[in-house]
């Protein structure tokens, strides 16, 4: 039996159904975690994993299912659900939960929140930092979040400057509403993650500040590596407070 997994997403669904195919086993294990973390990386609201055409040949491969459902609990927040129709004992250490059909799956979860996630495309260039704020000012008056606006255009700015001056590639804005927050990711095809030691950074220095400022008025954050790239995320809520002193950047061209 030759180790390979076969994929195939369905957004035809109210939340994606992504279908697995295949032997399981410590060599296929990092294409399914690829492959997962490609489709929760766009922030769908929910995501059902067909298993049911996957053969576990180790059973220990199952913890990669485990990792991801670990590594994405703070974001995106997506409901996870494993359908398989033989057996669901072969999940058990997954700490997925479990169900024998789709309909029963999509059933249970909650219905997808119109108009609450959006996305912006970009280049790495001047000006990109600047429409990203504009998309933030306007989401969040349109989400009764105006509050917290200035929070997250710092944290998108910092964001998307690091793409431009560093990573230098093609990158997706990514918002969503998280019950009374929300939060910003920016994912670009750059697979070096940020940077961030706790220190502060000396008022002579050139750069640095990014991650600092992000660290100082978001609730929590962090990053995924992905197949091709990586995405950057913070959430931030009404009990997040912005640091003293910090000067506010949502304006100017950047």
């Amino acid at each position: 039996m030759s180790s390979e997994v076969r994929h195939l997403v369905d957004d035809g669904r109210p939340f994606p159904l992504v279908r697995l195919a295949g032997v399981l086993d410590a060599t296929t294990a990092p294409t399914v975690r690829s492959v997962l973390l490609d489709v929760l990386a766009g922030q769908p609201e929910a995501v059902v994993v067909d298993v049911g055409g996957l053969d576990v040949a180790e059973p220990g491969a199952v913890a990669v299912l485990r990792d991801v459902y670990q590594d994405t609990a703070d974001w995106p927040a997506a409901q996870l659900t494993l359908l398989d129709a033989r057996d669901a004992s072969l999940w058990r250490d997954s700490g997925w939960p479990v169900r024998v059909d789709s309909a029963g799956a999509f059933a249970e979860l909650s219905a997808p929140e119109q108009g609450h996630r959006v996305s912006l495309d970009l280049e790495p260039r001047v000006g990109a930092a600047r429409r990203s704020r504009e998309l933030i000012t306007e989401s969040c008056a349109r989400w009764g979040r105006a509050a917290l606006a200035g929070s997250a255009c710092i944290v998108v700015t910092e964001m998307v400057n690091n793409v431009v001056a560093h990573a230098r590639t093609p990158m997706v804005v990514l918002l969503a509403v998280h019950g009374d927050g929300m939060s910003v990711a920016v994912r670009d095809q750059s697979e070096t993650v940020p940077a961030y030691t706790g220190v502060p950074v000396a008022p002579t220095a050139y750069g640095g500040r990014g991650m600092l400022l992000i660290d100082s008025v978001a609730s929590r954050w962090g990053s995924l590596v992905l197949a091709r790239g990586k995405v950057v995320w913070a959430l931030l809520s009404p009990d997040s407070e912005g640091p003293d002193g910090v000067q506010d950047t949502t304006v100017g061209n950047a």
